[in-house]
């Protein structure tokens, strides 16, 4: 009786061990939903993920603002320098970009003088008057007009020199919480020429009361390289779309920096064609020269009659041709 007993009991104990595990499982199972806050709380996550979506697609649709508006600014700027190439760059703006401060007026009546001054010299020298009269014509239109090209690419030259560390002086101050405009006033004050004369214009226009996105531009009109290009671009969509300027213009002058150095690097490897090509066009007046010290009577025909002016003409025209594709083939753009 004691063992029938005892066995029964482990089976009601073994019974409701089990029914408890299975009414525990069972509870954490099903509690949370079956309990009065689930409800509540699945109203209230769904609340949450339906703000999220919202501020996600207010983000991306101000991101997609941002991007269109970027967009669009720079076609703007895109569309203005086809227009500024189009158009043909005046003596008056070619003077200004070399850094003179004389009128067109002026150049011509030096233009006039240099050659004056050549015809004379022709003269003089015991040429005739028609090779005197294209001389002094040179003289009027060529030299003048290479020597302020020369001048022009030289001042541009220096400027693509210095503008680097004027922008790093812009992004310190900027850094430092400066405005732009006290910025451009630093960079005027502590850059070489000629970046401190074109930002003192800067410094003037706007304190005149002209806005920075109208004044950044006409740098680029004085000085038209990539690099004050790429200048007012950045300048232009920080002031329309936002963001880190200094950040931004960090980055262009790491840029400027990195394009000069690939600039001399050309230069240096283009160097051997270069003296190649000088010396492939002296070799023919070296050797008229010597052949008209050695032996005068061979090398004036070809002064003295028709037929020597005609290939001497054609010989200078073939050797300009040379030379101007050979200066094409090494002069690469960046």
């Amino acid at each position: 009786m004691s063992l029938i007993s005892s066995d029964l009991i482990f089976t009601i104990a073994l019974f409701v061990l089990v029914v408890f595990s299975v009414v525990g499982i069972a509870w954490g199972l099903f509690y949370p939903k079956l309990s009065k806050n689930h409800s509540r709380n699945q109203r209230m996550e769904t609340i949450s993920l339906s703000r999220v979506k919202i501020a996600d697609k207010r983000v991306n649709a101000a991101s997609a603002d941002r991007r269109k508006d970027i967009e669009t600014n720079l076609k703007k700027l895109e569309e203005d320098q086809k227009q500024g190439k189009k158009k043909r760059a005046t003596l008056k703006s070619r003077l200004t970009q070399a850094g003179l401060e004389i009128t067109p007026k002026q150049f011509w009546l030096y233009s006039v003088i240099s050659g004056v001054v050549c015809y004379f010299v022709a003269l003089i020298g015991g040429m005739s008057m028609l090779v005197a009269a294209g001389i002094g014509f040179v003289g009027v239109i060529g030299l003048p007009n290479f020597w302020l090209s020369r001048k022009r690419k030289k001042r541009l030259s220096k400027f693509v020199a210095e503008f680097p560390g004027a922008v790093d002086i812009i992004v310190r101050g900027i850094k430092t919480g400066l405005p732009l405009g006290d910025c451009f006033g630093i960079a005027a004050s502590e850059a070489g020429e000629p970046v401190r004369s074109e930002f003192k214009r800067l410094v003037d226009e706007q304190a005149m009361g002209l806005p920075l996105s109208a004044v950044v531009p006409r740098l680029h009109d004085r000085v038209p390289i990539s690099e004050t290009n790429f200048f007012a671009i950045v300048i232009a969509i920080q002031a329309q779309a936002g963001g880190s300027l200094s950040e931004t213009l960090g980055n262009l002058s790491k840029v400027l920096r990195a394009r000069a150095q690939m600039k001399e690097k050309i230069q240096a490897m283009s160097m051997e064609a270069k003296a190649s090509a000088a010396i492939i066009a002296a070799m023919p007046f070296i050797i008229a020269l010597m052949t008209y010290l050695t032996a005068p009577e061979y090398i004036m025909v070809m002064f003295n009659s028709t037929i020597g002016h005609i290939v001497l003409a054609a010989t200078l025209c073939w050797m300009a041709l040379g030379v101007i594709m050979m200066r094409g083939m090494i002069n690469f753009d960046i």
